[in-house]
């Protein structure tokens, strides 16, 4: 990858780590809740995954202060947040907006055309990615939505809101 991709990371900044550990410790809470139920609500998603259940997925949601641990394996699941000075080993990363890669979850969005846009960077092992994709892709309605109703009224809003402001955002790459 080149420096001039529009997925690049910023240079550190002061203070940007604890920023980034604090919003961790804020998030996890919601991402334990929420990848506990979306799991058992859907245990079709492990066996379409086949081998790549353990891999370790980085997906990074490039305007957070934070990116996102996936190991979808039923019988060790791991989501966290991690500050992006503490990733762990992984086998692939997702990197991308974080509404493109709320729509790529629920399908509403064309993977191909984010990634051959430069707006979705994928690197790794691209098996497990596609694996995960289509296990994703097998899923009846919206995980969006499944998670935001967790939340009432206020993550319907919420989600609705952040839909309609990307739905209005200008297309083309993804910035940082």
């Amino acid at each position: 990858m080149t420096s001039d991709t529009v997925l690049s990371r910023r240079p550190g900044l002061p203070g940007q780590g604890a920023v980034a550990q604090l919003a961790c410790t804020l998030v996890q809470p919601l991402l334990s809740r929420v990848v506990r139920r979306i799991a058992a609500a859907h245990p079709s998603l492990f066996a379409r995954l086949g081998p790549h259940q353990t891999t370790d997925f980085l997906i990074d949601p490039v305007e957070l202060p934070f990116a996102l641990h996936l190991r979808p394996d039923p019988l060790a699941l791991v989501f966290r947040a991690v500050p992006r000075h503490a990733v762990p080993q992984v086998g692939a990363t997702i990197r991308g907006r974080f509404m493109l890669l709320l729509e790529l979850v629920d399908s509403e969005e064309d993977g191909d055309a984010a990634f051959f846009s430069r707006d979705l960077e994928v690197t790794g092992d691209t098996e497990a990615v596609v694996r995960l994709r289509n296990a994703l892709d097998d899923v009846d309605g919206s995980i969006a939505e499944e998670t935001a109703s967790m939340f009432g009224a206020p993550g319907r809003t919420i989600l609705a809101r952040m839909r309609r402001a990307y739905a209005n955002e200008p297309k083309g790459h993804a910035t940082r």
